[in-house]
This record gives structure tokens, sequence and C-alpha cells, in this order.
């Protein structure tokens, strides 16, 4: 898997809040975009399918536009 830089058309995603307690959906939608440990950052591409995840997440997560 290649790794993306800061640069335009990517998301930096950080899970700021812990998966213990929520509902199966987030766990596994923090899941897929790969998110396990509160604190983790990854980027992913901003596309429609990686924002609409991050917007059923969007009370874990702290998205930041590259």
């Amino acid at each position: 898997m290649r790794r993306m830089t800061r640069k335009e058309g990517a998301l930096h995603i950080t899970l700021t809040k812990s998966l213990i307690g929520s509902c199966p959906k987030v766990r596994k939608t923090a899941a897929a975009l790969g998110l396990a440990r509160v604190g983790q950052t990854v980027v992913r591409p901003a596309n429609d399918s990686v924002r609409g995840m991050t917007r059923t997440i969007n009370h874990l997560v702290k998205v930041d536009e590259g």
C-alpha cells in the first residue's frame, strides 16, 4: 500500500475518543478506516466514501483536510 503525504485531496483522520461502549456499526467503520487506538492518525483520500464514514463517526474523530 502506498503512503500518502500531506497534499491536496487527503484527509488526516485522528481517533480522539475510545470505541469502548460504542455500537458494532461504529466499531466496524473505525476499523475500515484503519483506526484502532486513541490518538492514532491515518491518511485517507478525500473521496465521498471516506467522507461518509467520517461523518458516521464524527463524534469520535478529528478530521483535517490535507
